[in-house]
């Protein structure tokens, strides 16, 4: 491997690289630098991005419930002991114990390790779709997810005032791709939003737009039991929303949509929720991997067959030992990953000091899902929650999962505020292209 420039550390003391700062690498590095004494190693953690965002907020936040700063939390506040690095993972090479990393600008860096922290997630899985590049939004950061809130509302606006009834109904349709729970969520969380701010708009009535949910399966929410997943779709339905099962979408080209049950229809907003995938990077790293290209880990979540190497999350194969089942893995949920991170964290702190790395064992407690403004359903060791309930239920766990303290009141107070004001639909159309209206005036 080659660089211009190379990172060198200390050689006193083992040096930890975190590759990936989400769920899996900022919880892990978060729970080292507090059992981990200061000389007994040093860690660093790679990732694109300086914060880290916790997912399930972002149908909230992207609904005006949830200010978006704050379902990011800033690693170099959280990891005050550790070295953060903002850039690109492109190569790794374990034989030689370094990584070749493009930061933001500038020359690529080599850095080199004692022990390696495998947590790059996963990608939006995307098929050969005609179209689909051309006019897909995805949703799995806040930038998409305050792209596609003043999306929705800016369709509102242009709908409002063209007279052109085929444009219109164009404008006010809405195309959600895959039935899981990002899907879900959102889908429920911008209609809802959708449905409180076409009141501000005397030409238009809630029964103007066509929301569709696509999945190409018989169900969705497939984390929940039948029963919970057949009454989510008939609450989505019941609202006036569509919701196709086994049905495909074969071709997006040019905004015209086509599926494979027949229908077709334009729309100006498509969303694609329909699965991910692990990290490219990890299946060309040299590293074992399975069929999915996922990181093969052992139970205690060293990868297999390399006791210096770890990995947890999207991006590994975790056996489940909580199952009966001895091909059972982990499946990719931030549940898992909180939990995965701090079990990582207490092996490799075992490992630096000599000890023996514990399995990982979780028994999966159960799920929640928003389905916008006091809806939504639960299902926790076994107890099926509905409505309000339920609802309640996903704001409770997820504000104890958030991390940090400053994260957990401020996400309360936006909660708070919400009891006593209503509901914000402005759209900030000018984030999408700042310096627009500037260009514009240097041109007369």
């Amino acid at each position: 491997m080659t660089a211009n420039v190379a990172v060198r550390r200390p050689s006193r003391k083992p040096h930890i690289l975190v590759l990936g700062g989400g769920y899996v690498g900022m919880y892990t590095a978060y729970r080292l630098q507090k059992l981990l004494r200061r000389g007994e190693a040093s860690i660093t953690i790679v990732d694109q991005a300086p914060n880290m965002t916790y997912q399930p907020f972002l149908p909230e936040a992207a609904a005006g419930s949830i200010e978006p700063r704050h379902v990011v939390v800033p690693l170099r506040r959280v990891l005050r002991r550790c070295d953060v690095l903002t850039g690109t993972v492109t190569a790794i090479d374990h034989s030689s114990k370094k990584t070749i990393v493009k930061p933001l600008e500038g020359d690529s860096l080599e850095i080199d390790y004692d022990i390696l922290v495998v947590a790059l997630g996963s990608i939006a899985r995307t098929l050969p779709i005609p179209g689909l590049d051309e006019v897909g939004i995805g949703f799995r950061s806040v930038g998409e997810a305050i792209y596609l809130r003043n999306h929705v509302l800016s369709r509102l606006d242009f709908a409002a005032t063209s007279e052109d009834p085929e444009l219109r109904r164009r404008a006010l349709t809405f195309v959600f791709i895959g039935g899981g729970y990002a899907g879900v969520e959102a889908f429920a969380e911008l209609e809802d939003m959708a449905r409180y701010a076409v009141r501000l708009y005397p030409d238009l009535a809630p029964e103007d737009m066509r929301w569709v949910l696509v999945e190409a399966t018989g169900r969705i929410l497939p984390e929940v039991s039948t029963t919970l997943s057949a009454y989510t779709a008939n609450e989505l339905t019941g609202r006036g929303m569509e919701v196709d099962l086994n049905t495909r979408v074969e071709s997006l080209t040019g905004g015209h949509v086509a599926l494979s049950n027949a229908d077709t229809f334009d729309a100006d907003t498509v969303v694609w929720t329909a699965g991910v995938r692990a990290n490219p990077l990890v299946a060309r790293s040299g590293l074992p991997v399975d069929e999915k290209g996922r990181l093969r880990c052992a139970a205690t979540l060293r990868v297999q067959g390399i006791p210096d190497a770890w990995g947890a999350g999207d991006c590994a194969r975790v056996p489940d030992l909580s199952e009966h089942d001895p091909d059972a893995t982990c499946g990719p949920s931030a549940q898992h990953a909180v939990r995965q991170a701090k079990q990582l964290a207490e092996n490799i702190a075992a490992a630096v000091r000599g000890g023996q790395p514990k399995d990982y064992v979780h028994a999966y407690a159960g799920s929640v899902a928003s389905l916008g403004l006091h809806k939504g359903v639960a299902e926790i060791y076994g107890v099926k929650l509905r409505g309000f309930a339920a609802w309640f239920m996903h704001r409770t766990y997820h504000v104890s999962r958030m991390p940090t303290l400053n994260r957990k009141v401020r996400v309360l107070a936006d909660w708070t505020l919400s009891l006593f004001f209503r509901r914000e639909v402005v759209s900030l159309g000018e984030i999408q292209d700042p310096r627009r209206s500037f260009v514009n005036a240097t041109k007369h």
